[in-house]
């Protein structure tokens, strides 16, 4: 019987990007990101979105893509992204007592719009990114043998004002 693990997400960034590097040079970016899910509030009748708080990790890999670096370079809290990937089962032990968590590893991340520039357009009112040069969009696919392309537009999608932070 076949296997299929993979996820697609487009929300935004819950915090700044935090970098981890390893010993054997390798890096990775671990990403708090959230989308939000409508429901039907059973007491009022109204819709409702909910946020749904999820962990991400980008990698650098060698050789290929560099995931991790365009995270840290281009992406702040608040960033609209879309997120390629597939699920890890994260496993510790605390306190004698067996933990555990699903975490998303990205192959795939799109950058679609910061926070605050709803018209795409100009790119004046864009937040700086860390480097003085203009915000790329990249798409960066699982082969790690990259073509820049422009995300498509999302008609529809979530806006700063359906996030709750």
């Amino acid at each position: 019987m076949a296997n299929l693990n993979k996820v697609m997400l487009i929300g935004r960034l819950t915090r700044d990007p935090e970098e981890r590097t390893f010993s054997n040079g390798g890096k990775v970016a671990n990403i708090g990101f959230a989308v939000n899910n409508n429901r039907k509030n059973p007491q009022t009748g109204e819709w409702e979105s909910v946020p749904v708080w999820i962990e991400v990790k980008a990698f650098n890999r060698e050789p290929g893509r560099k995931l991790a670096d365009l995270v840290m370079n281009y992406l702040r809290k608040g960033h609209l992204a879309y997120i390629e990937g597939h699920l890890i089962l994260d496993e510790w032990e605390k306190d004698g007592q067996k933990q555990s968590r699903l975490k998303v590893h990205a192959d795939i991340i799109e950058f679609l719009q910061p926070k605050g520039d709803a018209g795409g357009g100009d790119g004046g009112s864009r937040p700086a990114a860390r480097s003085s040069t203009p915000r790329p969009t990249a798409t960066v696919p699982a082969s790690g043998y990259g073509e820049q392309d422009i995300p498509p537009t999302i008609e529809g999608g979530p806006t700063g004002e359906d996030i709750p932070f």
